[in-house]
């Protein structure tokens, strides 16, 4: 006999996004799945949530879906807006579609994956987060990225890593430009692997032997008056 899940659902053609969050800020106590259905992109979806559950959202998402994320599993069907998975610290923001600009921005831990393109400033002042992006990112991704690691299969547009600090970015495509310390790095069996791993758990199929590895140089970390017109 099928064992029924205890689900809420939110209709937010009818029930405001304050009151969807409210329930998700809540005691969530037996509850492992929450529908919301008709976002029509509404900003602010599922954020702040900190237990173990699973939010689907049905549609497009507006600005900061899944930010400040623990432990929760939000996945969105559609696309979505600025800032997905703003400063999450586990858990997993999944947007099966497009995203706009900054995508996992200053995360700490956990994973967000696009399974589209993303727009400019994916992965910015990232801390330690996951990100895997199934299609293209925009200019300055993962601009001061600080820890963590950012898979993207397609290409990467110009400004790439720049002021890069201890984050690993892995490139399938084409780059059209590195940011300012960033260099390509030769990629190793462990680089490799760590691919593969990250690309299984999104659940995107593609050849961890294609990407390429671009890591700091390291020639930002100290200021030396002498080099100043190289900065």
């Amino acid at each position: 006999m099928e064992t029924l899940t205890p689900e809420t659902r939110f209709d937010l053609a009818t029930t405001p996004v304050r009151e969807l969050n409210a329930f998700l800020h809540g005691d969530l106590d037996g509850v492992e799945r929450v529908e919301v259905h008709h976002p029509a992109g509404q900003h602010n979806l599922a954020v702040g949530v900190k237990a173990p559950v699973a939010v689907t959202i049905h549609g497009h998402a507006g600005y900061f879906v899944g930010g400040m994320n623990q432990e929760a599993t939000i996945t969105v069907h559609g696309n979505a807006g600025w800032s997905v998975g703003e400063n999450i610290m586990s858990g997993t923001v999944r947007v099966e579609g497009h995203a706009s600009e900054c995508v996992g921005a200053s995360g700490h831990g956990g994973l967000v994956v696009v399974t589209g393109d993303t727009s400019s400033r994916c992965g910015i002042s990232l801390k330690g987060a996951d990100i895997v992006v199934g299609g293209s990112v925009g200019h300055l991704s993962g601009f001061m990225a600080q820890a963590g690691r950012m898979v993207i299969c397609g290409d990467a547009d110009h400004g790439l890593g720049d002021s890069l600090y201890e984050a690993v970015i892995y490139v399938g495509g084409e780059i059209h430009g590195l940011g300012a310390d960033a260099r390509e790095e030769p990629m190793t069996a462990g680089d490799r692997e760590a691919v593969a791993t990250l690309l299984a758990r999104a659940g995107i199929d593609d050849d961890p032997a294609r990407f390429k590895r671009i890591a700091s140089a390291r020639t930002l970390y100290h200021w030396n008056a002498d080099q100043a017109q190289e900065y």
